[in-house]
């Protein structure tokens, strides 16, 4: 029972924390050393022996508080102390059992069936997020895992893996699993912005680019990726770029693969500045509200902007009735799977810290690079790295020049096989 309890606990965790992760385990009971969990940095200490001035300087990726809440005397000052080991990219992870489990878990400990040890606090989702609230963390989000903590030939896989996150069923689970980021004041005020431009068969909109593209950081780059034009897109951008460039810091490439998603990858392989953003060339999403992306990033709201255009009434020709439908459906599903909420999953202005995607990079692989339009590639990654995911609203407008590059069928089908894949790597596992 212990054995394949701990199992299912370990893959669960190993979602989110990569090999490349600094990792701090604080165990309540015993002091061990437990070296499953990364390959780099693996430190756990007993919570009576924190050496806050020794571990401030290691710069944990994790912090992993596996049932700690369920002994401490004072959940309140012992979160509020460890801040002193957390940065800004620092994630606290709590795993801690369901209330609705207490009779059974106070039996299986009496029948020595596990280690004796009482929990003395038996603690709310609620009540938690109001402790982590107090000593200034925020939740990013809840996971219910394991129906059935032992094991049985087939029938456990089947609950655990298929049934234990379907809504219903997971207010029942016996484990949840919390992420939390430390909210530290922080000055971002002098981050520049690489903005990049995915332009295919755009010939029309490129002036109004580099006319309407407003000042954010004090030194930013526009990064124009061509690819695949049947236009005169290229020779616009050279062109253009060559009379702008006294104005701004202009990048120019063609891609080499197909599709925006390549695009976007050979834009950011390029970029020099602190903060990524997305800009779609058809300038349905103004470039006018990019600051507003870059106030949530540079402020510390969130660590992922993603656009919304459902917020807002919508410009009469901006969407299609079938296109609005699916973009709905969609938002409900990943934000069921991946635990953020979406309100817009397809809106093409996304924004990331650089440094935030060079680790998302590392672990492309975990969910593969399929992805033809570059916002899942960025989303499945954000959501894994616990990043706080923000929408910002935007108006969308009406295209006013050119045909949109995306299929309404074709593409419905490729976004329902990477919702069924990337639920099957990171909500049914």
């Amino acid at each position: 029972m212990i054995k394949y309890f701990y199992k299912l606990i370990y893959k669960y965790i190993s979602i989110y924390i990569r090999p490349e992760d600094s990792l701090l385990e604080i165990d309540p009971v015993e002091n061990y050393i437990n070296e499953n969990y990364t390959n780099k940095d693996v430190l756990l200490t007993k919570n009576k022996n924190i050496n806050y001035d020794e571990l401030r300087s290691k710069n944990f990726d994790y912090i992993l508080l596996n049932g700690n809440i369920h002994y401490e005397r004072d959940i309140q000052d012992f979160l509020f102390n460890l801040k002193n080991l957390c940065n800004t990219n620092t994630r606290i992870m709590i795993t801690y059992f369901s209330t609705l489990w207490k009779p059974l878990i106070v039996f299986a400990t009496w029948m020595g069936f596990r280690r004796k040890n009482i929990e003395t606090n038996w603690i709310a989702h609620e009540d938690i997020s109001n402790l982590l609230l107090l000593t200034d963390y925020e939740v990013v989000r809840i996971e219910n895992k394991i129906l059935i903590p032992f094991y049985l030939p087939i029938l456990s896989h089947l609950l655990n893996r298929y049934i234990s996150p379907l809504p219903f069923f997971r207010n029942f689970n016996m484990v949840n699993i919390l992420i939390a980021r430390p909210i530290l004041k922080i000055d971002n005020s002098k981050m520049s912005v690489s903005i990049v431009v995915a332009a295919r068969n755009e010939e029309g909109n490129i002036k109004n680019i580099l006319d309407r593209i407003p000042k954010m950081g004090p030194n930013d780059e526009l990064i124009f990726v061509e690819g695949n034009s049947t236009d005169n897109t290229w020779q616009k951008i050279q062109d253009l770029s060559k009379e702008y460039s006294s104005k701004l810091n202009i990048i120019t490439a063609q891609q080499s693969g197909k599709g925006k998603g390549d695009a976007v990858r050979k834009g950011f392989s390029l970029a020099s500045k602190e903060i990524l953003m997305i800009l779609d060339a058809d300038l349905t999403v103004p470039p006018e509200d990019l600051p507003r992306f870059y106030n949530a990033i540079v402020s510390g709201k969130g660590e992922f902007i993603n656009g919304s255009r459902l917020v807002y009434p919508m410009e009469k020709e901006a969407m299609r009735f079938f296109n609005l439908l699916g973009n709905k459906f969609f938002a409900m599903a990943f934000s069921y799977v991946l635990g953020q909420r979406f309100k817009d999953t397809l809106c093409g202005t996304k924004v990331i810290t650089l440094k935030n995607y060079q680790k998302l990079e590392k672990n492309r692989n975990y969910f593969g690079e399929f992805d033809p339009f570059g916002d899942f590639d960025l989303i499945f990654g954000a959501a894994r790295m616990g990043l706080k995911i923000v929408e910002v609203p935007i108006i969308y407008r009406e295209r006013t020049y050119g045909e949109t590059n995306i299929s309404r069928w074709k593409h419905g089908v490729i976004l329902l096989a990477m919702l069924i894949f990337s639920a099957r790597k990171i909500k049914f596992i």
